[in-house]
């Protein structure tokens, strides 16, 4: 059957509108959405239909039922797509190579994975939409199906979804996707029309069912399904009533509520905020295990056009919203997740077991885990689950919340303490240990009483005693009382105070805590229970940054106890992963000058001192200081007979790392080849500290201008991040920066831009602007704009608030912001405000040389971009110096076929020709040329640079027609690779003599 077709007005002469079918899993609605909106924007007719044939009707039959409408069908695939029934490889197998094969016009797909797929669904020849951003996206859209963009668009519905891609703008804490979601589609569908046709100020749902029902995830798969129509998301964990008000009230600062301290006044203000439709009425609140409808009236906002979306046991919400009774999964949704997670077992046994839980999700999730995971047979599992009880659920109780007091006079309490509640002051003695402010007083309840002090001993054994000191304390106003976070066993331990520095000050000189040992041990015992053991999870760096002033305060580096130790070198892991390098180093001194004293060479802890310590210097600057330590550790392990393998390992990966930043580019990668073999080896190569080291690896092939092998090693170590890790890890969006700036390298500058485009929100949301990786992320979009033509304009104001941050995160004399100085100069002086670029190009080369000395890679390669500079000043011999200079210094350091030496010697020809040295300059050019086309490629813009410029020399020696056949070729490849309007195409035909400037970059 041949499409549809009927010409569309205003489309222009051959627009014709087609009608589409998109066909979609519930899984990603968005994109269905999206789809259909974008081919309406260009005149087409669409239809949206959520696919999900019943397992007993043959794949091919339901496949023959989506062309009963006329038009092409487009499938929206993923892994999540070729699971659905389920279906066996070989069910899917069979209709692609015969079906669809057969009726391949009436279908086409789209990729929404980056796993593989099964090698026949090649039959669609989907293309990719993973990880590009909207603009690419879209044209890659209309590429597949045959269609030409419009110039005049029909305007999209004002409820049109947002780019699946792009997320909210506040994101706050919503559970991780599950990818194993099943079924809900008509809950998930109902749920979102009832909220959209409900009056404004009443849009709120309360999911109402027994535990382990699976409300959470219906509430959390909403958020993730249909993110693209909000651009506030917000999630509150009810679990307690103290979490509920903090992270309710946090949403002020995503809000730009400032100035708003008191709990309860962030909280009136976030309400009040969302009523007013502020920032955006486009907003959607999540409250999970909510229990107590009579507290509705203090969060609810009465208004706007947002939507509430509440998760309770409390059959009471139906007295102030709307309730939506959640039962167990359908039969055929129950038997679909069964056999999904655990393919070996059939339909009658997974209906055996979804009998056996009623459906139950949770219950249905730990069957699926053993029986999928364990392989074990449905008999034996059922035999055992009858045996043990299995199924019984167990119902967890609501801890009170406890009041917060204000901070008044003291002066006149102490003496009476110390007669009506001297265990109040013992509490005291412990806090005047800690550094005042936030104290978390309260997990000394956690510590066992035989790790305490005799005297002390009643803190964890008497809940009574310590509910009343404490309590004398706060009424007393002597403390104020914080609470934050889910208690984990004695609801106690949540107990946090806060102490006034000036009130800290005097507790200290009276109660002589700190003196004291017993109460110190206390307190390194206390922040070992603070410490949340994850240093590297941006959702915990509230807790450690509270921990941090404490550690010196109560002498925890003294500590010689292992677990006291481990606590502290989290601390410097979260200062490293959360770009408080400064801070970390002076910490990592003050533990080293300790250490040292009791601790030997070889001991553990030292060993890992010494590696984050490193981390820390490298990240600041220190090269040499970190060379320094890594040189004489792994000097000392090879000495060491029967040296720990792991231990020599991270030393070596260390010791590679300073010597990238130190300019040894050859020797690094020769080391950190050396690392990915051992830690393979001994972790395998999908564990994150595999995963590291083969990061690390395309730094080095990066470095030494390898950047096809770069990408490919990136991009491996990206998927199997997201696998591992999760999307939004640290990490992760760290292996998306190296696969666009790979990309850029390659001179694939669109496709650079849509990954890095796509890279920046997330790195907004989940690191925040003023993190230094963020900042990272930022540089690198705007090179690659600046390389893909980007106006510039805008460019020059992107930039110099980029600087801003920078100089607010780092300072000027930073590595980091000597590279953006040394970019933002070469885009001033190429659009011609040479002062200021002059002048920035000057203090970046000055702070390079300082930092790097004079023979390193990075140094002598600056030296071209003040050639440069020079040049357009009308210095020529000056600008020939330099570049001359700079090309011999990176012939020698680098060798003759590095891209940064390439590009200098394309300068260097440049300003030959300009000093009438016309055989030399061609000599140059064409080696350039040849050199770079066997290193690049010949479609790299560096190698097409070189071949204009060869093109120039032969018009300069008269050998016009062969600088007319170089010229065509180079204009014919420019065009094709880049596009006839990029500014390098059409400096080209303009006949403008190419130039390369540095981009620095240490790794």
């Amino acid at each position: 059957m041949v499409a549809q077709r009927e010409q569309t007005q205003g489309g222009g002469a051959g627009h014709e509108s087609e009608h589409f079918v998109v066909v979609f899993p519930g899984y990603h609605r968005a994109w269905g959405t999206w789809i259909a909106h974008r081919l309406e924007s260009h005149g087409h007719r669409t239809t949206l239909q959520r696919w999900d044939p019943d397992r007993d009707q043959p794949l091919a039959e339901a496949l023959g039922d989506l062309q009963l409408a006329s038009g092409r069908v487009l499938l929206v695939i993923s892994d999540v797509f070729l699971q659905l029934g389920p279906r066996t490889e070989a069910d899917w197998n069979a209709v692609l190579r015969g079906y669809v094969a057969d009726n391949a016009g009436r279908f086409a797909a789209v990729n929404l994975t980056n796993r593989e797929l099964l090698p026949a669904t090649a039959v669609l020849e989907p293309v990719n939409l993973w990880g590009v951003g909207e603009e690419e996206a879209e044209r890659r859209l209309l590429n597949r199906l045959g269609l030409r963009a419009r110039r005049s668009r029909t305007p999209l519905p004002a409820y049109a979804s947002r780019y699946p891609n792009d997320p909210p703008g506040v994101w706050g804490d919503i559970p991780r996707r599950n990818a194993r979601f099943t079924g809900r589609d008509v809950i998930l569908g109902d749920l979102q029309q009832q909220l959209m046709d409900a009056e404004h100020g009443a849009a709120v749902c309360t999911l109402v069912g027994t535990a382990g029902i699976g409300k959470t995830q219906i509430a959390a798969e909403y958020a993730h399904r249909f993110a693209p129509d909000y651009d506030v998301v917000w999630w509150v964990n009810c679990d307690q009533r103290n979490t509920q008000r903090d992270t309710f009230s946090s949403l002020a600062s995503e809000l730009g509520l400032g100035g708003v301290a008191e709990v309860g006044e962030r909280v009136r203000a976030v309400r009040d905020a969302l009523r007013r439709n502020e920032p955006s009425g486009r907003w959607l609140l999540i409250f999970d295990g909510w229990e107590e409808p009579e507290e509705a009236a203090t969060y609810l906002p009465q208004g706007g056009t947002g939507h509430v979306l509440i998760t309770s046991r409390n059959q009471n919400w139906r007295a102030s919203t709307d309730i939506r009774a959640i039962s167990g999964f359908r039969r055929a949704e129950s038997t679909g997740y069964l056999m999904r997670r655990a393919p070996h077992i059939t339909v009658e046994e997974a209906d055996q077991v979804a009998g056996e839980f009623q459906d139950l999700p949770l219950q249905l999730a730990q069957a699926a885990a053993w029986l999928g995971e364990e392989g074990m047979e449905v008999s034996e599992y059922l035999r055992m689950v009858r045996g043990v009880g299995l199924t019984r659920l167990d119902n967890r109780s609501m801890p009170d919340d406890y009041p917060y007091s204000s901070l008044t006079s003291w002066s006149l309490l102490l003496n009476k303490l110390r007669k009506s509640e001297p265990r109040a002051v013992e509490l005291l003695s412990l806090c005047a240990v800690f550094s005042p402010g936030r104290i978390p007083l309260g997990l000394a309840r956690g510590i066992p009483s035989a790790e305490l002090p005799e005297h002390l001993r009643w803190i964890s054994t008497d809940r009574a005693g310590w509910a009343r000191a404490l309590d004398s304390l706060v009424n007393y106003s002597v403390l104020t009382r914080e609470s934050r976070g889910p208690s984990v066993g004695d609801d106690d331990q949540e107990d946090s105070v806060h102490m006034h520095q000036v009130v800290h000050s005097v507790i200290s000189e009276l109660t002589q805590g700190r003196e004291n040992d017993a109460y110190r041990d206390s307190v390194h015992r206390l922040l070992v229970e603070a410490d949340p053991g994850a240093p590297n999870d941006s959702r915990q760096w509230g807790r450690y940054a509270e921990l941090l002033p404490h550690l010196l305060a109560a002498a925890a580096p003294a500590s010689k106890e292992r677990r006291v130790q481990e606590m502290l070198l989290n601390c410097l892991r979260y200062c490293y992963a959360s770009g408080e390098y400064t801070l970390g180093i002076e910490l990592a001194e003050s533990i080293r000058e300790e250490w040292e004293g009791f601790l030997g060479a070889g001991d553990l802890p030292l060993h890992t001192l010494t590696t984050l310590q490193g981390n820390l210097l490298r990240m600041a600057g220190g090269f040499r200081e970190a060379q320094s330590l890594d040189s004489a550790r792994l000097e000392r392990l090879r000495e060491t007979p029967g040296a720990d393998e792991e231990a020599v390992m991270e030393a070596t990966s260390c010791l590679a790392s300073d010597l990238r930043l130190l300019g040894q580019y050859d020797e690094a990668l020769t080391l950190q080849e050396e690392v990915v073999e051992v830690s393979r080896g001994l972790y395998g190569p999908a564990e994150w500290t595999s995963l590291l080291a083969q990061h690390n690896l395309a730094v080095g092939l990066r470095l030494l201008g390898r950047y096809e092998d770069a990408y490919e090693t990136d991009l491996d170590t990206l998927r199997k991040r997201e696998q591992v890790l999760r999307a939004r890890h640290l990490n992760t969006l760290s292996s998306g920066n190296a696969c666009a700036r790979d990309l850029r390298m390659m001179g694939r500058y669109q496709e650079a831009v849509a990954r890095q485009d796509l890279g920046m929100r997330l790195h907004l949301q989940v690191l925040g602007p003023q993190h230094p990786q963020t900042l990272l992320a930022r540089h690198n979009l705007l090179l690659c704009q600046r390389r893909a033509g980007t106006s510039r304009q805008d460019m020059a104001t992107a930039m110099a608030a980029l600087l801003e941050q920078q100089e607010q995160v780092h300072g000027r004399g930073h590595y980091s912001t000597l590279a953006l100085l040394t970019d933002y100069g070469n885009f001033l002086r190429e659009h011609g405000d040479l002062e200021l670029s002059r002048e920035l190009l000057t203090e970046a080369e000055d702070g390079f040389r300082a930092l790097l000395g004079p023979a390193h890679p990075v140094s002598t390669a600056m030296q071209s971009n003040v050639g440069l500079i020079l040049q357009a000043e009308g210095d020529r011999d000056g600008a020939l110096t330099m570049f001359e200079q700079a090309l011999a210094g990176l012939t020698s350091l680098l060798g003759p076929d590095h891209p940064a030496t390439l590009g200098c010697a394309l300068n260097t020809s440049g300003g030959r020709n300009m000093s009438e040295s016309l055989d030399t300059a061609h000599e140059l050019s064409q080696d350039a040329f040849h050199r770079a086309r066997a290193t690049l490629g010949e479609d790299h813009p560096l190698t097409l640079s070189c071949m204009i410029a060869t093109a120039c020399d032969l018009r300069s020696l008269r050998r016009r027609e062969e600088a007319y056949e170089v010229e065509a070729e180079a204009l014919d490849r420019l065009t094709r690779s880049l596009g006839a309007q990029h500014h390098h195409t059409l400096a080209a035909r303009q006949r403008a003599r190419p130039y390369w400037d540095y981009e620095p970059y240490l790794g």
